[in-house]
């Protein structure tokens, strides 16, 4: 099986010319396979079945690989098992008939619409800071908004008069999100209060709405420590980070009984599938209430 993996990887380089950076991850995931595959590995390919790359699969969730991880070894393994076909060594690829993984993907954490209250009214607003943390916090559950949006949103894309901000995603691709009255008022504030005491004369950020108190653009890892430390002092489970929230707005939205294709332009996701994520954590929610308040339960 050595040779047969180093002839694949050998193909990947030349006639295919993927990075040696791809290359690598595919052979690890090979090896990691023939070393899961143990005495196995020496009988014929053609006698593997699908309960050999399933429980491969599955092996690795269990010592904690992450979805990504495991999606990438499914990858590995149908493309080495395509190769061995195309080049005549195997009559029937196996790997091929197996879908993604996308059951095992780990469901986001969210709050509830309690513990979003208590995580929005921990700063501080008799301070500047805290002002400022308010209107963040507000503004990212408010519209679902990811930390590099936030950290990159202009003065420029609020349009609060007509109750709505223009967001620039993945891909700069641009999309249109409602904003509550509540929350864009918090924002005003900080623009009325805190900002323009901030930005004195450096005009280098003067357009990124949110500031550090030098005047500069704030970067994703403080909004990260921001956010960490607000949640703990709320007294909420240490694992809360800004993408919290977004899950947290998709989710709630759901609930409510938002379509799921107005969450997904929302959001800004290309593929609903992504979005389709909330649906299992919605079904989620309902079993635990379900088995909380049933009498039959």
């Amino acid at each position: 099986m050595e040779s047969l993996i180093q002839s694949f990887l050998d193909s990947l380089l030349v006639e295919r010319g993927l990075s040696q950076e791809t290359a690598n991850a595919y052979s690890a995931d090979l090896q990691a396979f023939k070393k899961w595959l143990g005495p196995k590995v020496s009988i014929s390919l053609e006698r593997l079945d699908r309960r050999d790359f399933t429980g491969f699969l599955i092996d690795g969730k269990a010592n904690g690989l992450k979805p990504a991880t495991l999606a990438r070894r499914l990858v590995a393994l149908k493309m080495f098992f395509r190769f061995l076909q195309q080049e005549g060594l195997l009559e029937q690829n196996l790997a091929e008939t197996m879908d993604s993984p996308h059951l095992w993907r780990q469901l986001p954490e969210i709050l509830s619409p309690a513990d979003v209250e208590r995580l929005l009214k921990q700063p501080d607003v008799k301070t500047e800071r805290g002002i400022r943390d308010r209107a963040m916090l507000e503004l990212m559950y408010a519209c679902g908004l990811r930390v590099s949006e936030l950290v990159n949103l202009t003065i420029s894309q609020l349009h609060f008069t007509e109750g709505y901000i223009r967001v620039r995603g993945k891909g700069s691709k641009e999309r249109l999100v409602p904003i509550a009255r509540a929350s864009a008022k918090r924002v005003d504030m900080y623009l009325d209060r805190v900002r323009p005491v901030w930005s004195g004369e450096d005009t280098s950020s003067s357009g990124f709405l949110f500031l550090s108190v030098n005047g500069r653009q704030l970067t994703r890892a403080r909004i990260w420590q921001l956010i960490r430390e607000l949640a703990r002092d709320a007294g909420l489970p240490s694992h809360v980070h800004p993408h919290t929230l977004r899950h947290s707005f998709a989710s709630h939205l759901l609930s409510a009984g938002a379509p799921l294709r107005t969450i997904q332009e929302m959001l800004g996701h290309a593929d609903i599938s992504t979005t389709q994520i909330y649906t299992h954590v919605d079904a989620r929610r309902l079993r635990e209430v379900h088995q909380s308040f049933h009498p039959r339960a």
